[in-house]
């Protein structure tokens, strides 16, 4: 698919991974719950096959050195859909672990209000074309691609490690359950590659799935259910996401 004229990660060998933090804050009597184209579809693209074999992931903030598509991607008329483009660019590794926070008013702590959740990423632009497909710090981006040197009909699982809680320093717990997500992207309809869903506590969860020579890539923005009266403290946890190859 190709839906618009017109990720990092971490790479070690076969495994692209990368940490989602989590930081919510909970105060109660006055404090608050704190944390810190073409016709557009969802954007899944074919690259060419290409050596040396490669997975990327990103989520959030990412390193990568140009653009995957380069100028035929961005040339008008734009390239026919599906057809392959060649790599361009260099991926590169990111330490950051980016933060997913609320602040929830005293007053409706509990309530079952539903919040909305923000991020500390700077990360709109994909990293294929330079297009702003997601809207940061609203959304979190979450992308990547999987290459190989011939071409097939394989797949790679992108999977969560959720921990079954986010605590605070005294050692009270609130459920990765009450965290959930959408999933969209900036001129994209239909499924996206990595869809909207609600953490598994405990569980490592396939949150999404590349297939061989794509590129593909969604926009997250995610809410706290709240629904759970909680001790004041600060609560954080980290989610590690991971690609790997077959």
């Amino acid at each position: 698919m190709f839906p618009r004229r017109r990720d990092p990660q971490r790479r070690l060998g076969g495994t692209a991974f990368h940490k989602l933090r989590w930081l919510l804050t909970a105060g109660l009597l006055g404090a608050a719950l704190l944390g810190s184209a073409t016709a557009p579809r969802a954007f899944e693209v074919t690259i060419a096959p290409a050596s040396p074999q490669t997975i990327y992931l990103q989520v959030g903030v990412g390193t990568f050195t140009g653009t995957y598509c380069s100028n035929p991607c961005n040339s008008y008329p734009p390239i026919p859909p599906n057809t392959p483009t060649a790599p361009n660019g260099t991926p590169g590794n990111n330490a950051t672990v980016n933060t997913v926070s609320v602040s929830v008013p005293a007053a409706q702590v509990g309530n079952g209000t539903v919040q909305t959740m923000t991020t500390n990423s700077t990360q709109s632009e994909s990293f294929y074309d330079d297009y702003a497909f997601c809207n940061a710090p609203a959304q979190l981006y979450i992308g990547g691609f999987y290459r190989t040197t011939t071409t097939g009909n394989g797949s790679i699982n992108v999977t969560a490690t959720v921990p079954a809680a986010l605590t605070d320093t005294a050692g009270d717990k609130l459920s990765f359950g009450t965290i959930s997500w959408t999933s969209s992207g900036n001129a994209d309809t239909g499924t996206e590659p990595f869809p909207g869903a609600t953490f598994t506590p405990g569980a490592v969860q396939t949150i999404g799935a590349i297939a061989q020579n794509q590129w593909a890539e969604s926009c997250w923005t995610f809410s706290y259910a709240n629904t759970t009266v909680v001790a004041a403290g600060t609560y954080t946890g980290t989610v590690l996401y991971t690609a790997t190859t077959p």
